[in-house]
């Protein structure tokens, strides 16, 4: 499959997969429980993504900071 095969419906798919696969590793929930197709898409197609790897990178930085706010919450929780 070449870049140019891939559709933004299968960068959607393979963001909610990876998302779903790594629901606990931190931030990646988010994605999984908030994020509609079309709200996957439009971060997509906003960075202009056109490669699986291209469509992770576009989620990681919002998932750092999801994951740093998860952390920061369980060590006020105590």
């Amino acid at each position: 499959m070449t870049t140019e095969d891939i559709t933004v419906e299968q960068l959607v798919a393979y963001v909610k997969a990876h998302a779903l696969a790594h629901c606990e590793d931190g931030g990646w929930d988010v994605v999984v429980e908030c994020y509609t197709d079309a709200a996957i898409s439009d971060v997509l197609r906003e960075e202009e993504v056109t490669t699986k790897d291209g469509a992770i990178e576009a989620f990681e930085l919002m998932v750092d900071v999801w994951s740093d706010r998860q952390a920061d919450a369980r060590n006020s929780a105590f």
